[in-house]
């Protein structure tokens, strides 16, 4: 299982710069960062700070969007990447939710969402595409790669993930909730004649490492941690007002939001949220990873055995440079010495 860290572009960049390097430092593979550029600062600019600052971490969005972003810049961004550092970049993408909506906008349409991956993977590869009824390359790219992921939970986007994503990017380490996605996935990619194996399966959540015995420790671990399971209901919700409470969307991602009242965006993906009340304990600690080194261990043990191929762990938290440290020194070493007892 790769390791990934997903940070927001907070001011300053030098410390968003400074967590990629804590973070490559203790044996993370990938960093991500939010991209939505009215609430956080430009990714792609800290992208390359990053980038230099670091050896072999792999950079990219969690997640960009078709709609606010030009598909053709998007690519140049990667192959100009890409040409500076070494192909160490990877392309989150989905339908779109904080960037367009901050601009009384709309998420894109599968359609869209579908056209806008084949055109910046083929760019962003050196390889030429058609679009807008032309034919065209970027004469400066020679040997770029970059492969797309695609972040899903309805059963239409995940079906197109399994038609023509690299890889799956789900934002809840829920195991049910990964089980049934993962499977439907899968499904979808056999039924193209894909295989299933070749699509690498990220599950994304916050990780706070804390003294998970200790009553009043784990709730402010959880307080730390509710803004998560309001930003995965806000996804939610457009799921289940275009399919319904009785979907085959798991009772698990779908029940909690009914006590829903609205969503402040300029609270988006922070500590305190004052607008993710309504989510309850439970979950938290099935959305996330809290508690001991151990806790952490047993559930990306579980992920692992689902096919979860990379967790990429959120740190909007106040503690951020200890849990990359107990990673570093405790989580990822026993992950790893697990596959080899397993072997």
């Amino acid at each position: 299982m790769d390791f990934g860290v997903v940070l927001q572009n907070d001011p300053p960049a030098s410390r968003v710069v400074d967590l990629a390097r804590q973070a490559e430092t203790h044996g993370f593979d990938y960093v991500w960062t939010f991209d939505s550029h009215l609430l956080w600062q430009e990714p792609f600019v800290v992208f390359s700070q990053i980038l230099a600052a670091t050896r072999k971490v792999i950079v990219g969005p969690m997640v960009t969007n078709p709609a606010t972003r030009d598909w053709t810049v998007l690519a140049s961004s990667f192959a100009t990447l890409n040409e500076m550092y070494g192909n160490r970049t990877v392309c989150g993408i989905g339908r779109g939710d904080s960037a367009v909506r901050t601009l009384a906008g709309k998420p894109s349409n599968l359609a869209t969402l579908r056209e806008s991956i084949h055109v910046i993977r083929e760019l962003a590869n050196s390889r030429p595409v058609e679009h807008n009824g032309r034919k065209v390359q970027f004469p400066w790219s020679r040997g770029s790669a970059l492969e797309v992921w695609v972040a899903a939970y309805g059963p239409l986007a995940l079906k197109l993930t399994g038609e023509v994503g690299d890889g799956f990017i789900l934002q809840c380490a829920d195991p049910d909730v990964a089980s049934w996605m993962i499977r439907t996935v899968r499904d979808a990619a056999e039924r193209v004649g894909r295989d299933p194996d070749a699509i690498k399966f990220c599950v994304a959540a916050p990780m706070y490492v804390g003294d998970g015995d200790s009553p009043a420790a784990r709730a402010h671990m959880r307080e730390q941690c509710r803004w998560f399971g309001g930003m995965v209901g806000n996804h939610v919700a457009d799921i289940v007002a275009k399919y319904g409470q009785g979907s085959q969307v798991p009772k698990a991602l779908t029940d909690y939001i009914e006590g829903r009242q609205g969503y402040d965006y300029n609270e988006h993906g922070r500590a305190g949220n004052s607008h993710t009340q309504f989510v309850p304990d439970e979950i938290v600690e099935r959305f996330c990873l809290l508690g001991s080194p151990r806790e952490h261990v047993e559930k990306l043990q579980a992920l692992r055995e689902l096919g979860v191929t990379q967790f990429a762990g959120y740190l909007q938290h106040d503690n951020k440079d200890e849990t990359l440290r107990m990673y570093g020194e405790r989580v990822i070493p026993a992950m790893a010495e697990h596959v080899v007892a397993t072997a």
